[in-house]
């Protein structure tokens, strides 16, 4: 192989125009993330049980749809959220599910939720699955206006709405914050009494008189034409003029008994504000496999061109720009990259001479530019992680080259042509270097094969490194030769009598020499020093803190706060507006956005919408800088401790990687929620204790009054009136009953009947009410059928995991504290695991804890498998145990510079750095065997065992410690992003150290193992 590209420079040519062509036109086209997709396999399920409270939905409706869901295989947890007349069931699969078997497996809960129904009590409404949870709005808008109200904002986002969804690459445009329109029917509930009219009678009416029926059709003259009575409401005036029978007058209109009005639903779900400005949401989302970058230039141009056309007083403001932050991201990588490349070819340059460091630059490039090609066909796009793998593999790409230009130099110096150096070079180190780079591969490989997601969002990084590094070795065996032909034109003759021109002479390998040479005669005092040192450094691991993943570099935030249970949303409403005013007011804010009443549309996938609760609000905030981000946040965290002493809150930066509920949660099991609630009051005491501990909140939340008017039943059925003429009296004094629809085209608008503002009841006097009795046909005073109205507290939210009931407590870490989750939560779990639970409870650790362990848990379950092969690759690359033991050996001693690095830099150590650890084994191994076989070569020659590892560990010195010095300097460009840097220290520091006992270490242990003296081999 190698003597045919040798000789044939054609073929030879057309390869390396390939690889450069190809892979600079492919990397051109390569779609663009800032990090890479990873699938959601949630879905929610969500059953209305109106009026039941939380115990009733738990066990009426949600118990029995948990057992129907239940059958339903490769479900991984099913967990649920019981509120006063709604159900809520998150159902999430099992990480092995495939993304492209979702949809199957979403029809399956749809059937399984569908034939469940039949067991669900009266007056539940149809569930309702929810599966598109994955979808992610890379582009969040919001459209504002003092001037214009929500519903004429609504008019111009459908038609946004309508314009963007054809921009090519968008997947999906969605809507949020609109509020309802509603027909309002205000009762006089005075002349309603004086005619006796019922609210009951009225909302038949109004609901049979707008039903679309089915008239039939007649055959006229051989032709069916259907009948299509009119008669539905077109207008509001049509509406009023309802007729009505009243026993007291004979008929009258809507109008005599009620004022009729058309208005926005005054209790919203949700509500958005821009900057403090009322606004929707509009979310875009992408096709998947398409430039983000790209598809954001055209919104650009699409956006521009619907701000011509939009009225004067609306305003679009920006809450999350994907392409920018792409854009941003993948260039700022990039340049990353280059500066590694460059570093690498400088040092190249600087210390194997201007030619070796131009060929193996060449070789470099074109290798990169040929991992972009295979990138394409995997579908991987531009990203953090995958950029991130090429500058990890820099040094161990060059790797194969220098071992090849190295060999061919000696060689030629030798006075061997340049083809019998190449053949020999590839002949000799060819399966060597293959079985080291299949070594360094497989140490990714627990990334590649973890199911997770977690080895989805990083899984790139072993498909981006296992391509690399198998085309260095082609390349290296390949066009390395020819490339070095071409630029060693002339080849030095040498006769068999030049000995003085030794290439090992210079002064760094006659040190090294000595230094080698006493490490072996004092061999056991060696090993006992390197000993000391490991275990000095794993001592002081007690000083590294955990972590999982980083905050992102975005300079975004979140204030979450939480309002007592209960809260109205225009209480929360109220609360935010005061907390934005003062937010605006700092100094470096970009812009506010404001959620009340749930989560905004998911604008990451690492963003984790919160559920709806009238009582809780978000604000989104953009600073100008990073830096700027984190003194707002320590600003507001301030400001919300004294501001709203009652209020419970959360401040965060913008996560990188799968995220959470909560940092920290100790999530509490048993059957009884009194039990329940004893505990995590314990446990919530704990946390507010710990001065490092912060937003300390419970799950279920505080209890809440319910009004419980005691309905006296006997009584009741004597006077002929039902719990539920009771019921309808209740409603219709608050926020009233939906009795019809009006239709306006394609909206149908519900019809609320209701009391006049003027005859509505407080708490104190709701016997004052009345109730209307059939059998009497009149009204009959509340008092007569209630005897009195009590006020209880209860939980208003009941949760359940896996079919159990289950109270968590949250907490975060105080933000930039430099504490971390882990830090934090060994200091609080001796104490909450000495709690004393009664039978039937349990204690069980959730939040950063579990997802770290769970991506843990799936990485660790491949490698044994993984470590397994790379020992017996080991083995037979040499054939003998004890060499193979020596080369591992290096590898715990890793440690030393691993624990070092991280406590001299103060780094934690996240999931990145774990992967720097696992690169680390490949790294290692990859040098230990190319210097084994260095070793084996100078053994079979004349020169005695103890010469032949001084001489082939002195030959080995440079293409070990060049492929350590790239791979160290080419990290430098990591230090300074959040989401590498941990592993850039763990790979700096841990490379330097082994690169260092490699050279020392793997010679001592050699020599030990196989009892070689001082003196030349006598054997």
């Amino acid at each position: 192989m190698v003597e045919y590209f040798f000789r044939q420079k054609v073929i030879s040519w057309m390869v390396a125009i390939i690889l450069g062509v190809g892979g600079i036109v492919t990397f051109l086209g390569l779609g663009q993330l800032e990090f890479p997709e990873f699938t959601i396999r949630n879905a929610l399920v969500i059953t209305q049980y109106p009026g039941a409270t939380p115990e009733q939905v738990e066990e009426e409706v949600t118990l029995q749809l948990e057992k129907a869901i239940q059958r339903i295989p490769n479900v991984k947890r099913i967990s649920s959220v019981n509120m006063v007349g709604l159900s809520q069931i998150t159902v999430e699969l099992k990480s092995s599910v495939q993304a492209k078997d979702l949809e199957q497996y979403w029809d399956n809960l749809r059937r399984k939720v569908g034939d469940a129904q039949a067991s669900l009590p009266p007056g539940t409404s149809t569930s309702i699955v929810n599966d598109d949870f994955g979808d992610v709005f890379g582009l969040l808008l919001t459209l504002k206006s003092e001037d214009y109200s929500l519903k004429q904002m609504e008019d111009f986002a459908d038609l946004m709405q309508r314009e963007i969804q054809l921009v090519d690459g968008v997947k999906k445009v969605s809507i949020a914050g609109t509020v309802n329109e509603q027909i309002i029917v205000s009762l006089d509930h005075d002349k309603m009494k004086t005619l006796n009219v019922s609210a009951e009678s009225i909302a038949g009416l109004l609901t049979a008189q707008n039903v679309v029926g089915n008239a039939g059709s007649i055959k006229v003259q051989g032709k069916r034409l259907s009948i299509q009575p009119t008669g539905e409401f077109d207008n509001l005036e049509a509406l009023g003029q309802v007729v009505i029978g009243s026993p007291a007058s004979g008929l009258i209109r809507l109008t005599d008994i009620a004022t009729i009005e058309r208005k926005l639903n005054d209790t919203p779900s949700i509500l958005y504000h821009s900057s403090g400005t009322p606004a929707l949401s509009i979310g875009v989302s992408f096709a998947s496999a398409v430039n983000v970058v790209d598809v954001g230039k055209q919104l650009d141009s699409k956006i521009a061109e619907l701000e011509q056309r939009m009225p004067l007083g609306m305003t679009l403001d920006t809450v999350y720009n994907q392409p920018t932050v792409v854009d941003d991201s993948v260039t700022g990588f990039l340049i990353n990259l280059v500066e590694a490349v460059a570093i690498v070819i400088f040092v190249l340059l600087l210390f194997m001479g201007w030619r070796s460091g131009v060929l193996m630059g060449l070789i470099l490039v074109l290798t990169i530019l040929g991992t972009f090609i295979l990138m394409s066909v995997k579908g991987i796009e531009l990203q953090k992680i995958s950029l991130g793998a090429l500058i990890i593999a820099l040094g161990m790409l060059v790797d194969n080259a220098i071992v090849v230009t190295e060999g061919m130099l000696i060689g030629v110096r030798k006075g061997q042509t340049k083809l019998q150096a190449a053949k020999d070079v590839v002949s000799q180190n060819g399966l060597p270097l293959l079985g080291a780079t299949v070594i360094a591969i497989t140490a990714f490989a627990p990334i590649g094969l973890s199911p997770d997601a977690t080895g989805e969002f990083v899984g790139s990084l072993f498909w981006v490194l296992c391509f690399s590094l198998f085309l260095s070795w082609i390349t290296a065996l390949t066009i390395t030769p020819f490339f070095f032909d071409l630029l060693f034109k002339t080849e030095k003759e040498r006769g068999a009598n030049d000995e003085d021109d030794d290439p090992y002479k210079g002064i760094i390998f006659t040190v090294y020499k000595r230094v080698l040479t006493a490490a072996i005669n004092h061999r056991y005092v060696t090993i006992v020093l390197v000993l000391i040192a490991l275990v000095g450094s794993m001592a002081s691991g007690k000083f590294v803190k955990n972590a999982f993943f980083p905050d992102s570099s975005t300079p975004l935030f979140f204030v979450d706060l939480w309002l007592p249970e209960g809260s109205d949303i225009l209480t929360t409403e109220q609360s935010i507006r005061r907390l934005e005013d003062k937010v605006l007011s700092m100094e470096n804010i970009a812009n506010v956005t404001s959620v009340i009443g749930g989560g905004a549309q998911r604008l990451t996938l690492t963003y984790a919408p919160e559920d709806r609760y009238a009582s809780y609000g978000q604000l989104i905030v953009e600073t100008d800088t990073v830096e700027a981000r984190d003194a707002r946040m320590r600003e507001i965290i301030e400001l919300v401790r004294q501001d709203f002493p009652n209020v419970q809150y959360k401040v965060k930066a913008l996560q990188v990687g799968p995220s959470a509920k909560a940092a920290i949660e100790a999530r509490i099991y048993g059957p009884e929620p009194e039990v329940l609630r004893e505990i995590s009051s314990d446990i919530e005491a704990i946390f507010q204790a710990e001065k490092t501990m912060d937003s300390v909140r419970l799950s279920w939340s505080n209890k809440v009054p319910f009004i419980e008017p005691v309905f006296l039943e006997e009584q009741a059925r004597r006077i002929g009136v039902t719990r539920d003429a009771v019921h309808t009296s209740f409603l219709l004094n608050n926020e009233g009953k939906t009795v019809g629809l009006y239709r306006e085209g394609s909206d149908l608008i519900p019809i609320v009947m209701r009391n006049d503002l003027n005859q509505r009841y407080d708490i104190d006097n709701l016997a004052s009410l009345n109730v209307w009795s059939q059998e009497q046909g009149k009204y009959i005073s509340m008092a007569d059928v209630i005897s009195n109205v009590d006020v209880s507290l209860d939980n208003p939210i009941i949760k359940r995991r896996n079919r159990v009931r289950m109270l968590a407590v949250y907490a975060e870490p105080m933000p930039l504290s430099g504490e971390t989750a882990a830090s934090v939560q060994a200091k609080v779990r001796p104490l909450v695991e000495e709690l004393e639970l009664p039978d039937g409870y349990r204690i069980e650790w959730g939040g950063e804890y579990e997802t770290s362990t769970d991506a843990q848990s799936a990485l660790f379950a491949s490698m044994p498998i993984g470590i397994l092969g790379m020992f017996i690759i080991t083995v037979l690359l040499f054939g003998k145990l004890r060499q193979a033991l020596a080369i591992w050996g290096v590898i715990p001693l890793t440690t030393i510079g691993i624990i070092g690095g991280l406590v001299l830099v103060g780094a934690p150590f996240t999931f990145m750095a774990l992967l720097g650890s696992l690169s680390l084994i490949g790294m290692v191994l990859k040098n230990g065997i190319v210097l084994m076989e260095e070793i084996n070569v100078q053994a079979k020659g004349n020169s005695g065992a103890f010469d032949a590892v001084v001489a082939a560990s002195v030959s080995r010195v440079r293409p070990v410690s060049m492929a350590a010095i790239t791979t160290i300097l080419g990290m430098i460009p990591l230090f300074s992003d959040a989401f590498f840097a941990s592993m850039a220290v763990v790979i700096v520091f841990g490379l330097t150290v082994a690169t260092v006992l490699t050279l020392l270490i793997l010679p001592v242990l050699h020599c030990t193992f196989h009892g070689i003296k001082a003196e030349r081999d006598l054997n």
